[in-house]
């Protein structure tokens, strides 16, 4: 009876084996290899069956609240596959945030936005390790358009869910209110009054005021626990990238192309060395950050590095204004009996040196007095990016924009003012935000007058990502590019797509970072891969920022290495004439201040 089991089992045992193949690719393995005994027979071994393995699975996720760069809540996503039989941890993403408090907010709108962030966080985890994990357990993490899809699904319910429940408290609400208007005495002929008032007095108002203004669009609003969609998306695509064993650029690329591409171009990046507050005691309201980038002609760690002696030469000249560079040992002797300037003391969340100036023409000197202190020159070494910051300028009750202490200019004033500026100071390559979104006329009016002298980019002047995505359009009449921010439901998926349609509307890809940046480096991965024309990290100091830097010169390393490294090639767009301006016959002959 033993003996009898024993037969049957050997049987079935071989017709198993034979069925999947394995005494004849174990044949064919042996027999290759003896020829060439490695030195590793067990991992060669191991190596041949990996590829009849079935493939990775994604079997768990997991969410959890952790730390970004400046000390607030945000979410990690954690990716596990089935490997070979085994629960492994692939990787995991940590997202981070925008924030839409204004730097002169009052203590209790910060307090606020503060318990909506932890709530969005906890909601967050809570949707990626209860009903995200069941809904992408068994995904291949390699179809990322699957995984998208089912992301996007799920948030639109969510968004659904929300306002039903704001539907029925407003029905609350109306309820409560008309019970009250039905108990409140002679309450008819009490309300007449106040709206005849109100009536007579905008009427006033309208004719005290020349031009209207269109009043500020709403911000588009955040749907709590949204960051889960855009971290789990992002973690798929890295689990992706590393089932496939390649780097998440070329993974990234290979998603938007459907090949991976022979060549590719880094983005430019814009480097912020200066970061002027709005509400500093200075005059200065024009300018919030002043952006460095480096020429096409060199190497990013090349131009990296004059950034990083420029940036070096800016905080001299403030520490001690007036020197020359000759008596620079003389001042770091003497240095140590000081107080250092408040300012100084200073690093900006978006990792450079927090400071204010009186006028454009102060600023613009002391970086061009950095420069020729070093040797270069602006418009020929290095070109200038300003964010304007433009919608953080106007006053409503007025209807123009403060660009300077009780100086103020009304929209088509402030398009006269920036031609003015390109044309005194050409090597200013790119202006962001320097209009509100809801100033189209004037958009248009800037970029036929200088589209083919420097990029007109629009930051937090461009339609949310969600709306951008729906309209299949760009929400202001004219621009030459936008900065895009992976932030809130964003998916891998959407930024695809909205790369493209950029792309064939002759408007440039920026990838930005948000304001709370965390350690995740997954974005300069994404810019590489999308083809992003610039990539705006902010400044070279904090942790969170400068590893982006380090990344984004690692993988300028690895192509120049591998032969794949494409130079980039700017050029202007001349809304006027609808013809491409090169870059650098636009800035050959840079003017001097």
């Amino acid at each position: 009876m033993e003996a009898g089991e024993r037969r049957r089992l050997r049987q079935e045992a071989a017709e198993y084996y034979r069925g999947l193949r394995v005494p004849e690719r174990m044949e064919e393995v042996l027999n290759a290899l003896f020829p060439l005994p490695p030195q590793d027979l067990y991992g060669e071994l191991a190596n041949y069956f990996s590829k009849f393995s079935k493939a990775p699975v994604i079997c768990k996720v997991v969410g959890r609240k952790v730390i970004d760069g400046v000390g607030e809540p945000t979410l990690e996503v954690e990716i596990y596959c089935t490997v070979k039989n085994y629960e492994k941890r692939i990787c995991s993403s940590v997202m981070a945030t925008h924030s839409q408090i204004p730097e002169n907010a009052l203590p209790e709108t910060i307090e606020a936005d503060e318990r909506e962030r932890n709530e969005s966080v906890y909601t967050a985890v809570e949707w990626v390790c209860d009903s995200l994990n069941t809904m992408l357990r068994d995904l291949d993490p390699t179809d990322q358009c699957q995984a998208d899809k089912i992301l996007g699904e799920y948030f639109e319910e969510k968004v659904e869910e929300r306002k039903e429940i704001e539907r029925q408290e407003k029905e609350m609400r109306e309820e409560e209110e008309s019970g009250k208007v039905t108990t409140s005495p002679a309450s008819g002929h009490s309300g007449a009054t106040p709206k005849q008032k109100k009536g007579r007095k905008s009427v006033k108002h309208l004719l005290l005021q020349d031009t209207p203004i269109p009043p500020a669009e709403p911000a588009e609003p955040v749907l709590c626990g949204s960051l889960a969609i855009g971290g789990t998306s992002l973690a798929i695509a890295r689990a992706g990238a590393t089932i496939s064993r390649v780097p998440l650029y070329l993974y990234t690329a290979l998603l938007k192309h459907k090949e991976t591409p022979k060549e590719i171009t880094l983005p430019l990046p814009m480097v912020t060395v200066l970061y002027c507050e709005k509400n500093s005691p200075t005059k200065l309201k024009l300018v919030k950050e002043v952006m460095l980038i480096p020429p096409v002609e060199l190497l990013l760690h090349q131009g990296i590095e004059i950034v990083l002696e420029i940036q070096k030469e800016i905080t001299r000249k403030i520490e001690s204004p007036g020197k020359t560079p000759a008596s620079r040992a003389e001042s770091r002797r003497g240095r140590g009996h000081k107080a250092q300037p408040g300012s100084l003391k200073r690093i900006s969340h978006l990792g450079c040196l927090i400071t204010g100036y009186d006028s454009l023409e102060q600023l613009l000197l002391q970086l061009q007095a950095a420069c020729n202190s070093l040797g270069l020159e602006l418009g020929t070494d290095l070109y200038l990016a300003i964010n304007c910051a433009a919608h953080e300028l106007m006053d409503y009750d007025k209807g123009k924009y403060e660009i300077l202490t009780g100086t103020f200019k009304s929209p088509d004033e402030m398009v006269a003012m920036y031609v003015e500026m390109i044309k005194n100071f050409p090597f200013i390559t790119a202006l962001i935000d320097p209009i509100r979104k809801e100033d189209r006329e004037q958009w248009s009016s800037i970029c036929r007058a200088l589209g083919s002298k420097c990029f007109l980019i629009a930051e937090d002047a461009a339609t949310q990502i969600s709306k951008l995505k729906t309209d299949q359009n760009i929400n202001i009449a004219m621009c030459s590019g936008v900065v895009l921010k992976y932030i809130n439901q964003t998916t891998v998926s959407d930024l695809i797509e909205l790369t493209g349609i950029l792309d064939g509307q002759r408007h440039i890809s920026i990838l930005g970072s948000p304001d709370r940046e965390s350690s995740d480096e997954s974005l300069v991965d994404l810019a590489v891969g999308l083809g992003a024309r610039f990539l705006k990290l902010g400044g070279l100091s904090r942790g969170e920022r400068v590893a982006k830097y380090n990344r984004l010169l690692a993988i300028e390393e690895e192509l120049a290495a591998n032969g794949a490294l494409r130079k980039p090639k700017l050029e202007f767009v001349d809304f006027a004439e609808e013809k491409p301006a090169q870059l650098p016959d636009v800035l050959s002959a840079p003017q001097k201040v």
